[in-house]
């Protein structure tokens, strides 16, 4: 058990890494990773199984937030290791139940081919199921940020919404975002590297902690 607990850990995927190319079957028909993300940001979900009640709540919530990922250049895309069949069968039971269709390609990844590329495998969490894991990757395949949630607790939509607005934002505008940002509030100005910046911000009307923690709206 310690030897494959090492090997999950030592692949698991960092912030900062490339995003692992795969093609895999999608309840969209076949794709390649590296091709359905081009030019975009992706959001990228493990969840357990289908037909088991937490993943069809967060499941059928990525689905009605679809328009809010796509005015933010952002694809979905879900990944479980249940069958193509098994995946439909569920599209189709929670759009006739819930009303909400899940247009994001899901992963067929009954070979765990994709679960075992990013780490979504958590053997002392469970040996036959993905953890909930969320993976932020950038328009350069570059991933951003990483969540992970055991089986028994669900995703928070506002907190996924939160962080891909504040990823954008920063690179938009080359701030850091302090403790419990939201659109909207001041960013945090980066610290200065000279004597020079250091006096220039004296002169600012920006809200100052100190040299080294300022804030300023955008």
């Amino acid at each position: 058990m310690a030897d494959s607990l090492d090997a999950v850990r030592s692949s698991m995927p960092r912030i900062g890494d490339k995003a692992p190319d795969f093609e895999a079957n999608t309840t969209i028909g076949p794709i390649k990773f590296s091709d359905y993300a081009k030019g975009g940001w992706v959001v990228m979900f493990s969840h357990p199984a289908d037909f088991t009640p937490v993943c069809t709540t967060e499941l059928s919530e990525f689905a009605r937030n679809q328009a809010f990922f796509d005015e933010h250049n952002t694809k979905l895309i879900g990944v479980s290791i249940d069958s193509i069949h098994s995946h439909i069968a569920w599209v189709e039971n929670v759009k006739r139940n819930m009303g909400v269709s899940m247009e994001f390609p899901i992963v067929a990844d009954i070979g765990m081919k994709v679960s075992q590329l990013y780490g979504m495998l958590h053997p002392g969490e469970s040996e036959t199921a993905t953890v909930r894991a969320v993976f932020f990757i950038d328009p350069n395949s570059t991933i951003r940020l990483i969540m992970y949630y055991p089986l028994n607790v669900g995703r928070n939509m506002d907190e996924i919404k939160r962080v891909l607005i504040a990823l954008q934002t920063s690179d938009a505008n080359k701030c850091a975002m302090p403790v419990n940002w939201k659109q909207g509030d001041n960013v945090i100005v980066p610290p200065p590297k000279t004597l020079v910046e250091l006096h220039d911000r004296e002169n600012t009307p920006y809200e100052k902690t100190d040299f080294y923690l300022v804030k300023r709206p955008l």
